[in-house]
């Protein structure tokens, strides 16, 4: 029943296929692809500026036209980019980034980089690419995606997260040294995202590596967070790892807590794992019972359920987009509609936004070109086929150009009262902004794949790949689900092969004892017996019986792994 309902919600929302000239759509195919060519006029803008400008240092800073190190000195935009290459088409770029990232990129150094941003953005890329590299042309090792360089750069750039984990809760602390693990110094205090936000990358690394440690650490935190909800079922903002004791008790689904809440429903539909879905369900109905107002979602004292904050923050703009892949389209409409409001009131979104005021927040008046609600239109685009997602990509489009543009790519806009702008460009403009601005224009990109094509790969080659059912990190970086399956299956088939033939070696009898029945064999047969294939007193060896796997028809489709036993 659990498998049956991700896959009718989930390709209901995500995966529906859009149909031309729904609902009186007022965008021609030719202004579709007006559209695209701007998207990727703007993407190649700021990409080549960052090459030109700002490599190898994390980000460009588009005013000064030099770079900077942010998160922990990873060349972190190129990594950040590479899947959106390809998804705008490059394949020789990516082909070229990839291989210079293997050649350049080293994690073993005495740097102290946030856990939660190393995560999403370096092992969460890196996954994404080693699971489209075949896709990119580029030539991958035999049992791909079970095995490749750029897995290991992901597992290796994961390790030295892994001391974070070693608390007595199992909460993460916010930061590492990835060469001395967590400083004895280091702040117990993180926040709520900073302990959900792992569950999408590390399950992913242990089932293609087989590694359980990258998952068991990431459903430990994600238990430990869940047993320290309010009798209310609430969640507060920053908790002590180390004594699970709240210490901001603003409860909401914006900054500091949102993708918290993403990562339970984006987990279950990858994992098809019914306990984060009932996680999430339980949140979602004390949200709404306590935080949403006139479809607009204020902050409250995680225990009392009184409004602390009426404002509405602009990391809270994923919401409606997740709304839409638990199905609950009518909410998110009216959700995106209050947020659409804003955009067209400053052209951007600031970071804080009075409700009741109707206007920005003092010292919150910036706009970092923020992806979240670009992401919300193209779920609820493909959900329902209402051109009013689509004009909200062309009114992002004109107003990031008009606004943000600068000669050195695009800048933060420091205030979007008057359109300030601020000497820096985040990574996420390429990886999440410009990606879901492309995908809005391009319905038959192959992220939106539906089943209709697919590759092979594999230890044995009949894994069915790419056949649809993208997941994305909260980074906009899109994982297959489907590879999960296929490397676990095989992990599995291998594990009950080394178990049979342990056991067989068990049964076995000793060497001794063998000699003793064979020689007393032999000499009931007449004496010794010699094989014709072994030299002349060469004892012949155990014969090796292999247990046959029954065939196993599989396909994927739309996200959905179906096998004999299913």
């Amino acid at each position: 029943m659990l498998t049956f309902l991700f896959s009718a919600v989930f390709c209901a929302t995500y995966l529906s296929p859009i149909i031309s000239h729904v609902k009186g759509r007022d965008f021609t195919e030719q202004e579709m692809s007006h559209y695209r060519d701007r998207i990727k006029s703007m993407f190649y803008h700021a990409y080549n500026s960052y090459l030109e400008n700002a490599y190898p240092y994390d980000e460009l800073r588009p005013l000064t036209c030099d770079g900077q190190d942010t998160w922990g000195s990873f060349s972190l935009t190129l990594i950040d980019a590479l899947d959106t290459l390809l998804i705008l088409g490059n394949h020789t770029e990516f082909q070229r980034v990839a291989t210079l990232l293997q050649d350049t990129v080293d994690f073993d150094t005495d740097v102290n980089a946030s856990v939660f941003e190393t995560n999403i953005r370096v092992v969460g890329g890196l996954l994404s690419a080693h699971l489209l590299s075949k896709r990119a042309g580029m030539e991958v090792e035999e049992g791909w995606p079970c095995s490749g360089p750029l897995l290991r750069m992901a597992e290796d750039a994961a390790r030295k997260l892994l001391p974070a984990f070693q608390t007595p809760t199992g909460m993460p602390y916010g930061t590492v040294n990835l060469l001395r693990g967590v400083n004895p110094t280091e702040t117990p205090v993180t926040c709520t995202a900073g302990v959900g936000t792992f569950i999408l990358e590390f399950s992913t690394l242990s089932r293609l590596t087989g590694d359980p440690v990258f998952e068991d650490v990431a459903r430990k935190a994600l238990r430990a967070l869940w047993r320290t909800r309010s009798d209310i079922g609430l969640v507060g903002n920053h908790i002590d790892v180390i004594t699970s004791k709240w210490v901001a008790q603003d409860a909401g689904i914006g900054a500091g807590v949102d993708s918290y809440f993403e990562y339970l429903v984006k987990g279950a539909i990858m994992l098809q794992d019914e306990e984060l879905l009932n996680m999430f369900h339980e949140y979602d109905k004390s949200i709404k019972n306590y935080t949403k107002f006139d479809d607009w979602y204020l902050w409250v004292q995680m225990h009392k359920g009184t409004v602390s904050m009426p404002v509405f923050q602009s990391l809270e703009a994923f919401w409606p987009g997740l709304q839409s892949l638990i199905g609950d389209i009518s909410s998110a409409t009216k959700t995106f509609h209050n947020y659409y409001t804003v955009w067209r009131q400053f052209g951007g979104l600031p970071e804080f936004y009075s409700i009741p005021q109707g206007y920005t927040v003092d010292k919150r008046e910036g706009y970092p070109l923020r992806p979240e609600l670009i992401e919300s239109a193209m779920y609820l685009y493909k959900a329902t086929g209402d051109p009013t997602f689509i004009q909200l990509g062309r009114d992002a489009i004109e107003s990031i150009d008009k606004i943000s543009r600068v000669n050195c790519g695009f800048a933060t806009v420091k205030d979007v009262r008057d359109h300030k702008l601020d000497n820096r460009m985040e990574s996420f403009f390429l990886a999440e902004t410009i990606k879901y601005l492309y995908l809005l224009f391009d319905p038959e990109n192959f992220l939106h794949n539906t089943g209709t094509d697919f590759e092979l790969g594999g230890v044995q080659g009949d894994c069915i790949l790419s056949a649809g059912g993208y997941i994305f990190n909260t980074e906009a970086h899109p994982l297959d689900p489907a590879a999960l399956h296929c490397c676990s299956r095989d992990q599995a088939e291998r594990r009950e092969l080394q178990d049979i033939l342990s056991f067989s070696e068990q049964l076995r009898p000793p060497m001794d004892q063998l000699d003793e029945t064979t020689g007393d064999r032999d000499s009931r047969n007449g004496g010794s017996r010699e094989s014709i294939a072994l030299k002349p007193g060469e004892r012949s060896k155990p014969v090796l019986s292999c247990p046959t796997q029954p065939f196993s028809a599989k396909l994927a489709v739309m996200g959905q792994v179906f096998s004999d036993n299913s």
